[in-house]
């Protein structure tokens, strides 16, 4: 019997000459950071939110303490109206309508509390607790703070900070990286094989001068019928392309159109609420005078009437335009792109590459205790 003894290492290997491979990794790291991006954007669409809210909260309080506040002024006019009715300065139909005020003044603060408990049941959800684990926490709208200066910043900087674009932009990239891949495919596919190895007719002279050989070649192969299966997927992958350039450019267009409108926002809210803030004290000076003239018999009762009636939607409406006023300016913040760059929980040797990134637990979310 005759046997070959043999040990070779084969080899192969496929140049990307035009380009396929390079395309396919550039196509998988935008794909990567375009998830990066819509975690970023669905980050700062979270903080944003519970921002609102928290205003929200804050307004539906103050308003209801304020209509409380409503309420004891009118329950005191009530008593001077009625002692007016007594000594026959005032008719039986003054005592009515203000009882019709009050009770209407009254009526309004139940929708005010169940709008304060719904906000707090939204509050609850975006940090991710359940209506039932609702701790209590209280916000004064008189303590929050605008601040100082706006972070306006230059057309070609919002495009580098809003997460969205980025992730569009990366989409962009994505695209026509699949481009490159889809041509690459459609030309000759080259590979180089090579062989190194022994062989001899036993495992004693395996390795012996003479018993060595090798190999190499070049291999090139190139579809020549695939009933225009190549060339379709290069049609898609243009048009693909064209699709996610549309995109793109619409998400920049709505990101400036999104500052824009919010810059808007801020400032016509500071007008409204200087505008707002006079006429709550000119209400105010209007409704002292009004009960001091009254109790002297110097005005009758429809004066007080309105002069209650106008301050209580004065201060209603200013404590709107406040609340208004803040979410604008947490709407501007994100649309500038929320500042995700100057994250304190991504080290910053990272650059915030996704294998370094990461958000804040749930439970690390704090809120403000009541009475804090």
């Amino acid at each position: 019997m005759f046997g070959v003894t043999s040990a070779s290492l084969n080899i192969s290997y496929s140049p990307d000459v035009f380009g396929g491979v390079r395309r396919q990794v550039e196509s998988r790291e935008a794909a990567a950071e375009n998830q990066r991006f819509q975690l970023e954007a669905t980050y700062l669409t979270l903080s944003s939110n519970v921002v609102v809210a928290a205003i929200n909260v804050a307004s539906l309080q103050a308003q209801i303490k304020a209509t409380q506040d409503i309420v004891n002024i009118l329950n005191n006019s009530l008593t001077v109206v009625r002692r007016q009715f007594d000594l026959g300065g005032a008719s039986r139909a003054d005592v009515l309508a203000q009882e019709a005020a009050l009770t209407q003044t009254q009526a309004t603060l139940p929708p005010l509390q169940k709008q304060l408990a719904q906000q707090r049941n939204q509050l609850m959800r975006l940090v991710g607790r359940s209506p039932d684990q609702d701790r209590g926490e209280s916000f004064d709208l008189a303590k929050l703070k605008l601040p100082q200066e706006l972070p306006l910043s230059l057309p070609s900087s919002l495009v580098e900070q809003r997460p969205d674009v980025r992730a569009a932009e990366e989409q962009l990239r994505g695209a026509s990286a699949d481009i490159g891949v889809a041509v690459a495919n459609q030309m000759p596919q080259f590979t180089i094989t090579g062989l190194l190895g022994f062989t001899s007719g036993g495992l004693g002279s395996l390795i012996v001068p003479g018993s060595g050989v090798w190999s190499i070649g070049l291999g090139i192969a190139q579809t020549v019928f695939d009933g225009g299966r190549l060339d379709s997927q290069r049609k898609a992958a243009i048009a693909a392309y064209e699709r996610a350039a549309a995109q793109y450019r619409g998400v920049v267009l709505s990101a400036f159109q999104d500052v824009a409108n919010a810059l808007r926002a801020v400032q016509y809210d500071a007008d409204t609420l200087r505008a707002q803030v006079a006429a709550e004290q000119t209400a105010a000076a209007s409704l002292r005078l009004s009960e001091q003239q009254y109790q002297l018999g110097a005005v009758n009762y429809l004066i007080l009437l309105n002069a209650q009636q106008t301050y209580q939607t004065a201060v209603i409406n200013r404590l709107r335009a406040q609340a208004a006023r803040y979410s604008d300016t947490a709407a501007l913040f994100q649309a500038l792109g929320g500042g995700w760059w100057n994250r304190t929980d991504v080290d910053p040797k990272s650059m915030g590459k996704p294998s370094r990134f990461a958000l804040p637990p749930v439970q690390d979310i704090k809120l403000p205790r009541a009475g804090h």
